[in-house]
């Protein structure tokens, strides 16, 4: 009897790694026929990844520094400890699994210029600019509607006398803490640029509005605090070009009433992918997040080449009914998902692809080992993809790690598996193998970086 040949055409992605410029990244497609079954003929088309040479220079200069090989170094003995030290000398290349929050916010003021550049050297393959707006309107990258007398030095400008709540100095005698409370929205995009970013921090005992801006914690650092270039939503994405980065841009939630002098919340939406089609962004490298589900809802049903890839930032660890009862507790998010509403087949089917809690929410502690949560799986079950948020935001691990390891470090109720830096190790690969996770925010995108390219995740192309 006389068989036929299955026979595959196949597209060969090339990618070429190494920890110098003389490799870099190149795709290239060739027609290989391969027989693979005796069937009958059948033209198919596959990639398959080959490592091929290309010329030098070409190469991203990815620079991850001494603190993952510190990370590593800390962790407790064992066979993922001994797999990561194997990679202490690279190669080390873009991820998309690598995502800059805020930029490099760890050490460098956030949403600044400096930041984003830090974050594209780091290997972030996504960099994100929060996005809010000004009294005239315009789009501008800031992680809060109300964060500049935090963020930035306006306190010390002429521009305070423009801020919602002027600056008044704590009373310790009387236990009142300072306050203050300067909005993008209360002045113009030209007085917004002339303000520098600095580390996000304020002295609630402050007398002076010195004191109140020096308020850095001890985890992190004003070294680069000097200069903090800020930068217009459309500036970023300019910038993100030139870093050659895909973006990842949150619409935040108003802290004013909408609509702001005419501008509703449909519109705001609206103008930020309005402005990514502007500067030619594709699509596929952008993915719009938003805590607010009808802004997601809204892209997906108006702006679908973008919307496939909008992400719902799951919020519902906050004041979430549970059929008219109490509200869903930090316990029962993670191990009771059903409560919440709506149902994670409910998003699904609303056209929703992507989901994105804070890791605590994606983790539990069974037998004394960190594991996936069951909101991890039921995600996983209704088809959604996760993101997760956010390493390297909290001080040092050797206590428990505080609220972003509050599911893992004992606080709901399980064993804790956090005591030590390295430990942050350790989450990356559960969220990495056993959650499955497209990607991570970190405000220090070196220790993602190291990680996915030890562990052979995709490259960013």
């Amino acid at each position: 009897m006389k068989l036929a040949k299955k026979i595959l055409t196949v597209s060969v992605g090339a990618l070429a790694l190494s920890a110098c410029d003389d490799d870099s990244v190149e795709v290239v497609e060739v027609e290989k026929q391969v027989v693979v079954e005796n069937t009958v003929t059948v033209v198919e088309t596959v990639e398959v990844p080959v490592i091929v040479q290309v010329p030098a220079g070409q190469a991203p200069n990815i620079q991850i520094g001494a603190r993952p090989s510190f990370l590593v170094e800390d962790m407790d003995d064992g066979e993922l400890k001994s797999a990561l030290q194997q990679c202490s000398e690279g190669p080390f290349y873009k991820t998309d699994f690598s995502i800059g929050h805020r930029g490099a916010s760890l050490q460098f003021p956030e949403h600044t210029k400096e930041a984003y550049e830090s974050a594209a050297k780091l290997g972030a393959g996504i960099v994100e600019c929060d996005v809010t707006f000004t009294k005239d309107k315009a789009l501008v990258c800031r992680h809060s509607q109300c964060d500049l007398h935090t963020t930035t030095n306006i306190l010390s400008t002429d521009l305070a006398n423009n801020c919602s709540v002027p600056f008044t100095p704590a009373d310790p005698e009387n236990g009142i803490t300072a306050q203050a409370q300067c909005c993008t929205s209360d002045i113009t995009l030209a007085e917004f640029k002339t303000l520098k970013g600095k580390m996000d921090a304020a002295n609630p005992n402050a007398t002076t509005v010195d004191e109140y801006l020096d308020g850095t914690a001890n985890w992190r650092t004003d070294l680069y605090s000097s200069k903090g270039t800020l930068l217009t939503h459309a500036e970023s994405i300019e910038l993100f070009k030139k870093l050659n980065v895909k973006m990842t841009p949150e619409l935040k939630t108003p802290s004013v009433p909408m609509p702001f002098d005419g501008f509703t919340q449909q519109q705001y939406a609206q103008k930020m992918i309005d402005e990514y089609k502007a500067a030619g962004i594709e699509p596929e490298n952008v993915w719009p997040q938003s805590f607010n589900l009808a802004d997601v809802k809204y892209w997906i049903e108006n702006e679908s080449a973008f919307g496939n890839q909008a992400v719902y930032l799951d919020d519902r660890y906050g004041a979430q009914s549970a059929d008219g009862e109490d509200g869903v507790t930090a316990e029962q998010l993670v191990n009771n998902p059903e409560l919440l509403t709506p149902t994670m087949e409910q998003l699904a089917a609303d056209g929703v692809q992507i989901i994105a809690p804070p890791i605590w929410v994606l983790l539990t502690v069974e037998n004394e080992k960190i594991v996936p949560s069951p909101y991890a799986i039921a995600a996983k079950e209704a088809g959604l993809d996760i993101i997760t948020w956010s390493l390297e935001r909290s001080g040092l691990l050797n206590t428990g790690g505080g609220w972003y390891y509050q599911s893992v470090n004992g606080s709901l109720g399980t064993d804790s598996a956090i005591d030590n830096d390295g430990d942050v190790m350790t989450v990356l690969d559960v969220l990495a193998k056993d959650v499955g996770v497209l990607g991570v925010f970190s405000d220090w995108p070196a220790t993602t970086t190291y990680y996915a390219s030890c562990m052979g995740l995709a490259p960013s192309i």
